[in-house]
């Protein structure tokens, strides 16, 4: 508390509410007693003005373009370590010693397998069934076949299903592309690092042996820890919501995947693909520059801005030379569609109509690129976000369950519905 406060007058009343001081960041005002001393909620849609919780896992200052991760930034960690330690760090709060990050390597390469009889399971799907529609359905399924790591208020069971999401998802993920494509499921490895070990089971077959580019292994190792968590987005939240219920973990998960799955939130950078494919080539970048000021056109340059960053999206710079990575690797450096996002990119940086937006290129421009690249179709791009974002979404979760002010979630409304009135009998109605 900052021992501050905010006053707020209603009818000539002033009603005292505390303001709380984060450890970086706005304050915030506590309005918890609002109600209970005024009658009358807030109206925030969205919620982009309300804070729901504390939390010291994610933070984001969108006008300076700065994620961070327990206060470690993106770049250092994506640059300068793995995926595997980015779970442990977001999970337990500190970077791992060596000895830690083994035991927790070990610990998620253990249950990297699913039941077998989830591979039944799969079978019940149309082939053309949308690999996220699947993936909302086995990954709430877990909860039937690892029932017993399920109870919310033991501490070891939290953590098993914690480890058993991290290490499980990639599989079914991986489970869900195979199905789509027609081929066999392929098997984890115990002898390979998580991005490779997901790159075997999605492009590895039966009848010859597969050999992972480490290239890409290290392109999607550095894309998972950049979607590990992005503080209290739409996915998070309902996370949080779901949870707070006391819904055992595999049903919140299952319900932020299907939130991700919403165009508006894990689709931005499926829709950034298809504008470059759109545009083509870069010789018609002022045509559909110009159209985007239009406002009377309804195309719309995607993949630029972001609902939080005001600023340059810290995560995009790393993924711009990722993408360059993955595409000198397969000797296509000069790709159209690359080309034609960097001379974009070089335009939006230098338009007064973008400067004055604040409409910098955001992670997804580069993204979609870079898992076209690999071999992913557009369909798996969401998929690989959810994998990415379990880790995120499980430390969020675990924060909620321990913090003693948790409670059930249950935002107010402005009611602008009928008032009482009479129901009249169906044989009196004309």
């Amino acid at each position: 508390m900052s021992g501050k406060s905010a006053t707020l007058i209603v009818d000539n009343k002033s009603h005292e509410f505390p303001v709380y001081e984060g450890s970086t960041g706005p304050d915030v005002i506590d309005i918890s007693k609002l109600y209970a001393q005024t009658g009358m909620f807030t109206y925030d849609p969205g919620f982009t003005s309300t804070a729901s919780t504390q939390s010291t896992i994610t933070y984001i200052d969108g006008d300076a373009g700065i994620l961070r991760y327990r206060g470690y930034p993106i770049d250092d960690v994506a640059e300068g370590g793995d995926f595997i330690e980015c779970c442990y760090l977001l999970l337990y709060g500190d970077l791992p010693t060596p000895a830690q990050k083994e035991d927790f390597k070990t610990r998620v390469t253990r249950h990297t397998m699913v039941h077998e009889q989830m591979t039944r399971f799969f079978t019940g799907f149309r082939r053309d069934a949308h690999p996220m529609a699947v993936m909302v359905a086995s990954v709430g399924a877990m909860a039937a076949f690892y029932h017993d790591s399920t109870d919310i208020t033991d501490p070891m069971a939290r953590e098993i299903a914690s480890i058993r999401l991290i290490a499980k998802v990639p599989t079914l993920a991986a489970m869900a592309y195979k199905y789509h494509i027609g081929q066999p499921f392929i098997y984890p490895r115990n002898d390979l690092d998580y991005a490779a070990n997901f790159l075997q089971m999605c492009f590895a077959v039966p009848c010859e042996d597969y050999v992972v580019n480490p290239v890409f292994a290290r392109a999607l190792d550095r894309i998972f820890t950049l979607h590990a968590d992005h503080e209290q987005n739409a996915s998070t939240s309902t996370v949080r919501l779901a949870g707070s219920s006391g819904a055992n973990p595999f049903a919140c998960i299952a319900a932020g995947v299907a939130c991700l799955w919403g165009p508006a939130h894990g689709g931005a950078n499926e829709a950034a693909l298809k504008m470059l494919e759109e545009i083509g080539d870069a010789k018609r970048i002022p045509e559909f520059v110009n159209r985007a000021k239009d406002k009377n056109d309804p195309f719309r340059l995607m993949g630029f801005g972001h609902r939080v960053y005001k600023n340059y999206d810290p995560r995009a710079k790393i993924m711009q030379q990722t993408s360059r990575e993955v595409l000198a690797e397969l000797g296509r450096k000069d790709d159209p569609l690359l080309e034609v996002a960097v001379e974009l990119e070089q335009v939006a940086l230098k338009d007064e109509y973008f400067i004055e937006r604040k409409l910098y290129p955001n992670i997804d421009f580069y993204s979609g690129i870079t898992l076209r690249a690999m071999g992913f179709p557009t369909s798996m791009f969401t998929v690989l976000f959810s994998v990415a974002r379990t880790v995120g979404w499980i430390a969020q979760w675990k924060e909620m369950i321990e913090d003693p002010e948790q409670r059930i979630g249950r935002p107010r409304q402005l009611y602008k519905g009928e008032v009482e009135r009479p129901y009249i009998p169906i044989d009196k109605r004309g």
